[in-house]
């Protein structure tokens, strides 16, 4: 994965900025070397019903629902809301989705037509509380899977997802800790490493893969 100038740039800056503020912060990224962190443009629409296929499923076996799904209407890239909200129970039964995240999927179908999710460039135009407090409205969708949307769909600098386990279990491997930080602990902590908090989650992420690497 390469990054542009202007997200390289970016994150040097964000770097430099942790490095100074926090200890903790300089040893994993002189350990882990640059952020590779590259947002991937899709509409929110795209990025939710791709979480809600993922919630509670291994990478692999989520991907091939997904490949499943998008075979149902190969005329397009990826299933489009009007698409989603005439496809049959059967036929997304089929590619592998269970009952409740069927009507996940519809959901955000049709919350995607009405408006209350926003297309990508909308949502570019609002602030993280905005776009949470409208999108937990959704069924299926929580704050974590909100904040995974604002990370690496809208790249958002200042997200941190405090109840993510990668995330906690970073920062118990990083302090040699016996247990995982509670979750509202360790939002009140990171408010040092604003305005990059996006950056210091990804850097925690780096440390729990390293421990089971």
């Amino acid at each position: 994965m390469t990054m542009s100038q202007s997200s390289q740039g970016m994150h040097t800056e964000a770097e430099a900025h942790l490095s100074k503020r926090c200890p903790v912060m300089r040893r994993l990224i002189k350990v882990h070397g640059p952020c590779l962190l590259v947002p991937q443009k899709r509409s929110p629409y795209e990025a939710l019903v791709s979480a809600v296929a993922h919630q509670q499923l291994h990478a692999n076996a989520a991907e091939a629902i997904l490949r499943r799904f998008k075979a149902l209407f190969p005329q397009v890239r990826f299933p489009k809301p009007e698409q989603v909200m005439t496809a049959s129970d059967e036929a997304l039964r089929a590619c592998g989705f269970s009952t409740g995240k069927m009507l996940a999927i519809r959901d955000i179908a049709a919350k995607t037509l009405s408006g209350q999710i926003p297309g990508r460039a909308a949502a570019l135009k609002l602030n993280d509380e905005e776009l949470i407090e409208r999108l937990v409205a959704v069924r299926g969708v929580g704050r974590w899977t909100v904040e995974m949307l604002l990370i690496f769909t809208l790249g958002r600098p200042d997200v941190f997802p405090s109840d993510d386990y990668g995330v906690r279990n970073g920062w118990r491997v990083v302090k040699k800790m016996a247990e995982m930080p509670k979750p509202k602990e360790f939002r009140e902590m990171a408010e040092r490493w604003q305005p990059h908090r996006t950056l210091a989650a990804w850097y925690l992420w780096r440390a729990a893969d390293a421990a089971k690497a």
